[in-house]
């Protein structure tokens, strides 16, 4: 009898975790809701373990249309990747995978990335396809974790197809975003932690937005750093959704 009191507690205790977390996921996507469009300038920087840095140039846009958020990133420097593009429709539904193009000029020919390539390298970064995607909260089970006075702690993990078996993260309450996210692989081991700072208010119509302007993902086991950056930045503004498709690749 003893037992299955026991039992029920920690049932319902593991019932209330998921419910806190996915009630935290929804603040979060609420907050991040009605941006309408995001333009910038951005750097993606390599770091090897000896501190040297290969600088790439970019421009990114991104937009929300009905049932789906469309980017695009295009490499303007240096030259060696100059003209290659990332286009990634994050869908709404829970059903559907997003979709994700590279374009490679080098080859002139558009790639689709499959699920089975999402979590390798982007662009010889420590970011994986997966981590640029979009994180549709409906594809996602979370679970509370701990809580202090300025962060949540959640663990959210994939209902359907992932390369990372669980991913933790750390949400500001100010911002309603992941200052600190860590990815374990498929064996739970801790692989990679990425840290979010230089963040900005942005004023789209009467509501105040956060945005982290600077993602640094450094990798565990090659010790590697990437960052990425945003400059310019201007949030609000409608973009039009004819520049967000595959025929704009090439």
């Amino acid at each position: 009898m003893k037992f299955v009191k026991f039992f029920l507690i920690m049932f319902s205790l593991a019932v209330l975790a998921d419910e806190k977390g996915l009630e935290i996921a929804k603040k979060m996507d609420a907050a991040n809701k009605g941006y309408i469009g995001d333009t910038s300038t951005m750097e993606l920087i390599l770091v090897d373990t000896s501190g040297v840095e290969i600088v790439r140039e970019m421009l990114g846009t991104s937009g929300e249309f009905e049932g789906v958020d469309k980017s695009l990133m295009e490499f303007r420097k240096p030259l060696d990747v100059k003209g290659t593009k990332l286009l990634t429709w994050t869908w709404k539904s829970s059903d559907k995978d997003d979709d994700q193009w590279l374009y490679l000029p080098s080859l002139r020919r558009v790639k689709k990335i499959n699920s089975r390539s999402k979590g390798s390298s982007f662009m010889g970064s420590e970011f994986s396809f997966e981590d640029i995607g979009g994180q549709t909260i409906e594809k996602y089970n979370y679970k509370f974790l701990s809580e202090d006075k300025n962060t949540w702690t959640l663990e959210r993990k994939a209902k359907g197809k992932s390369s990372y078996l669980r991913v933790i993260l750390h949400v500001s309450k100010k911002y309603l975003a992941p200052v600190k996210t860590e990815y374990y692989n498929k064996r739970n081991e801790h692989i990679k932690t990425s840290t979010m700072s230089e963040f900005k208010s942005y004023t789209v119509g009467k509501r105040k937005m956060w945005r982290a302007n600077q993602i640094d993902m450094v990798n565990l086991n090659n010790k590697k750093k990437s960052i990425f950056k945003w400059k310019n930045r201007v949030i609000g503004k409608k973009v039009n959704e004819n520049d967000l498709t595959k025929r704009k690749l090439k």
